[in-house]
């Protein structure tokens, strides 16, 4: 059977992504539309890859205070009081009989 030759320093995706987001990655580029000197359209991109903990690092944390992004804390439930032993809770009767058609 033969072997396949491997090429040295090959990584996959993982390897590739876990660097990135524990690195940081960052795109920056202009695009700018002219017709005849007069700018019609500009679209400037400024891109940052990396995780939260990287983030909070270099000192990125405005998710935290958008209050889009950030739920407030859930609301503690109101506790109900506790029935005494031996207390049971009664049903209520149906309200008025089912009705029967007759043909």
């Amino acid at each position: 059977m033969e072997r396949v030759p491997s090429v040295s320093g090959t990584a996959n995706l993982l390897d590739i992504l876990d660097r990135v987001l524990d690195k940081g990655l960052v795109i920056a580029g202009d695009v700018r539309i002219s017709l005849a000197n007069v700018e019609l359209l500009t679209i400037r991109v400024r891109l940052l890859v990396c995780s939260v903990d990287k983030a909070e690092q270099i000192g990125l944390n405005w998710w935290k205070y958008d209050p889009h992004l950030s739920l407030p804390a859930p609301p503690i439930p109101p506790v109900l009081p506790e029935r005494p032993e031996g207390q049971v809770r009664r049903r209520r009767p149906a309200r008025g009989r089912a009705r029967t058609r007759r043909r």
